[in-house]
């Protein structure tokens, strides 16, 4: 695989501090049941790395010592870290939102049959991957079969609140583009998905991020393999619109990877660019002193504040 930092070190990309902290992301690690062609964190079957129970422990005192709202969990499948059960609950606990991004296709796998009840039962919130409301694009992007298994796993989770006004039970879906593009409009995708969504399957859900891909880690490589990393790069940068500077993920977040080191955001993470450009483990970390601290950035960087901007939360600016 094509190592793509050294593409995106030497930028213009526009100076930014932290604000105040509201959320810890936390990579539980890189295993996967599925391969994605625009995953930026490279996940899959034959990945190894997942966060222990000790360090685990270290996230949760963060989070005790932290004034957070939420814990973010992402992955590969976070779902497939042994202690990612241990950790929602602890976390509900204390009274935090908790969002898990989920693939939708590990709540069929073996093993994890009665997942989706265990999130319910705790009100997690539900970020799912669903590139696409055709099944062609989607198993072309993520594998064969991939779509049909998502389809019934949101039946699954409608089936139990999942989506419906009132429940309590959010549940987003998340979009990206199929290759070297910006993502269309926010509002516009998402009515669509709406419509077809359940004009065809009866499906419901709470709203729709589209996100950019990322210039990093396999779908960077991919680029670079195809002659098109620079052409997507220059994109980014001329897309760049200033007012979406404020709204960027990182001036409220940190990521946390699945040994306990420390980024300004998961992209950041997927490169080695640490907190604030020092290696920092997460026992180091006093929330207090993260205010106003310089983010480190990158080329990759203008895929968030490119076109309507993106984030872990969909658009910035859907206009």
């Amino acid at each position: 695989m094509h190592d793509v930092f050294p593409l995106l070190q030497s930028s213009d990309f526009p100076a930014i501090v932290r604000g105040r902290l509201d959320t810890v992301q936390v990579n539980l690690g890189y295993r996967c049941n599925q391969t994605c062609l625009h995953c930026h964190v490279n996940a899959g079957p034959t990945r190894k790395e997942s966060m222990c129970l000790e360090t685990v422990e270290q996230v949760l005192d963060l989070l005790r010592r932290a004034q957070v709202s939420t814990l973010d969990l992402t992955g590969g499948a976070p779902e497939m870290n042994r202690h990612f059960r241990y950790l929602v609950e602890s976390a509900r606990g204390l009274g935090l939102r908790v969002i898990d991004r989920c693939n939708l296709t590990i709540l069929e796998q073996p093993g994890y049959q009665g997942l989706a009840d265990f999130l319910a039962e705790r009100q997690v919130e539900i970020t799912a991957s669903l590139p696409c409301y055709l099944e062609d694009n989607v198993d072309g992007q993520r594998g064969n079969g991939v779509f049909d298994a998502s389809i019934r796993a949101l039946k699954t989770l409608n089936g139990l609140g999942y989506g419906h006004p009132g429940s309590g039970l959010v549940l987003s879906l998340a979009y990206n583009p199929q290759g070297p593009t910006l993502p269309p409009p926010q509002a516009g995708l998402e009515a669509a998905y709406h419509r077809e969504l359940q004009a065809r399957y009866g499906i419901v859900f709470n709203r729709l991020h589209a996100l950019a891909n990322m210039p990093i880690q396999r779908f960077g490589s991919t680029l670079v393999s195809k002659g098109q990393f620079k052409p997507y790069l220059q994109l980014l940068q001329d897309a760049h619109r200033d007012e979406n500077l404020g709204k960027v993920m990182c001036l409220s977040l940190i990521s946390i990877d699945w040994q306990g080191y420390v980024y300004d955001c998961d992209f950041n993470q997927m490169l080695g660019l640490h907190l604030g450009g020092r290696r920092q483990h997460v026992t180091e970390i006093d929330p207090a002193m993260l205010d106003s601290q310089s983010i480190a950035t990158a080329g990759h960087c203008y895929g968030c504040t490119a076109g309507s901007g993106s984030s872990c939360g969909g658009a910035l600016n859907d206009n």
